[in-house]
């Protein structure tokens, strides 16, 4: 409604909309209340998502929604899918949620806050142990997006000796691979990294290594492009983006990227640069490798689950190395890059269909209980 574009956790999302939107109702927070629309409003609303060309389209199905009855639907015994965190730590979604007698499936896409808080907002890590203890106290089912997840999720359950409750590990697709690529849109030799700009994300340290490579190879440095919107606490690196002079026409910012226009950029790319510090996942590796396209990440447990020996993983703080492997796969004939590209091809792209699968045998499970 607000005219963004959607993050990752929007497209996960979306894709349960397409998946089981023909048969369920929507669900609405809004002015500090819960409607369970009709589901001719609801099919309507769904609509809208796949395509939301005018804001004022959504305000007006929602309207109408709660009007024809919005505030009367019994929906007890139905079960909730929660796609994402957002609200999960207010005592008034948990009251909504038992008013409702809704048997509630929760989509945990990570616990970074609680276990690595330093990367959050100040006082998230308090809020998401909230939404994580409602997650394990009402949820009737879990699904993780990586086993790594589901691993700390138990973990913190066994920490405040909750029992965890059914659960399935479905790991995510991509999501723009059907888009086909056009022209290319550097001309130079150049790497993407693609996030939001955000602590965790290690966006500092791969603009510093370029500004070595500028001063070491001048014009002959590869290019950087740096695809996501702006988050929060990301100072140091608006200011190298700004103010930097040595990095002006090397490093390029697209804050705001389209699928078609994300493809392309990976289509033409040397690699993915993938420094994070901690990931419930990994979408932009996913999306990288079901392209083609090799990817050099940390080290991360969560990695090697998804893309197994695929990636050049390297340590997050290991600048020397980082400098080292960008300039091999920026040559022509990089060894490097070549045997990563004859391991891509055994790699098996996650597919929704495998994920629903496992998230409808989890439904039948919490139907029948």
């Amino acid at each position: 409604m607000d005219g963004r574009l959607p993050t990752g956790v929007d497209r996960v999302g979306l894709a349960y909309v397409r998946h089981y939107g023909v048969r369920a109702q929507a669900v609405v927070r809004w002015a500090g209340r819960l409607w369970v629309l009709p589901r001719v409003q609801s099919a309507a609303l769904f609509a809208w998502l796949a395509n939301p060309v005018d804001s004022r389209g959504a305000v007006w199905i929602i309207t109408r929604g709660i009007m024809a009855g919005g505030w009367l639907q019994d929906v007890a015994g139905s079960i909730l899918l929660n796609t994402g965190h957002t609200g999960l730590h207010e005592s008034a979604y948990v009251t909504m949620l038992c008013k409702l007698g809704v048997h509630p499936v929760f989509l945990v896409h990570d616990l970074i806050p609680i276990t690595h808080p330093e990367y959050c907002r100040a006082g998230e890590d308090e809020k998401h142990r909230r939404r994580m203890q409602h997650v394990l106290t009402l949820g009737c089912g879990v699904v993780a997006i990586s086993q790594a997840t589901l691993n700390d999720l138990s973990q913190f359950a066994a920490q405040l000796q909750l029992p965890m409750p059914p659960a399935v590990v479905g790991l995510l697709a991509p999501g723009p691979a059907h888009c086909v690529a056009s022209t290319r849109p550097v001309a130079e030799p150049y790497f993407v990294v693609l996030s939001t700009i955000e602590p965790r994300k290690n966006h500092v340290l791969l603009l510093q290594v370029w500004r070595r490579l500028v001063e070491q190879y001048g014009e002959h440095a590869p290019r950087l492009v740096v695809i996501g919107q702006r988050g929060w606490e990301c100072e140091n690196v608006v200011d190298l983006l700004e103010r930097c002079a040595v990095l002006k026409g090397v490093v390029i910012e697209l804050a705001d990227c389209s699928d078609a226009v994300l493809v392309n950029y990976l289509h033409h790319a040397q690699a993915l640069l993938f420094p994070s510090f901690v990931e419930g996942y990994g979408m932009p590796l996913v999306e990288a490798l079901a392209l083609g396209l090799p990817v050099i990440a940390s080290d991360l447990e969560v990695f090697h689950e998804i893309a197994a020996d695929i990636p050049e993983y390297i340590d997050p703080l290991d600048g020397l190395r980082w400098a080292e492997r960008v300039m091999d796969y920026a040559q022509p004939n990089s060894e490097s890059r070549a045997a990563q590209l004859q391991r891509i091809s055994h790699f098996k792209t996650p597919a929704w269909a495998d994920h629903f699968a496992k998230v409808d045998a989890l439904l039948e499970v919490v139907g029948n209980a």
